[in-house]
C-alpha cells in the first residue's frame, strides 16, 4: 500500500504549520482553537463571499406573490 506525501500548509488562521491529512481532524486548521475561531468569525458574519447581496425575506415585495384567492 502506498503512503500519500505529508502536506503542510500554513494554517488559515494562525498561520502556524499544519499537517493536512485525515489524521487531523481539525483539518485544514492546526487546532480546535482556530477552528472555532473561524467559525464564530463567519456567525458573526466577519467574512462575507463575494457577490450580489441575498434578498431578506422582508424585502420581497408582495406584488411577486401570486395569490390563490
Amino acid at each position: 500500500m502506498q503512503q500519500t506525501p505529508t502536506r503542510i500548509f500554513p494554517c488559515p488562521g494562525c498561520g502556524q504549520a499544519s499537517i493536512i491529512s485525515q489524521d487531523n481532524p481539525w483539518r485544514p486548521f492546526c487546532s480546535e482553537r482556530c477552528k472555532l475561531i473561524d467559525l464564530g468569525s463567519w456567525a458573526a458574519e466577519e467574512h462575507k463571499i463575494a457577490g450580489e447581496p441575498a434578498l431578506d425575506e422582508m424585502e420581497y415585495d408582495e406584488s411577486l406573490f401570486t395569490r390563490n384567492e
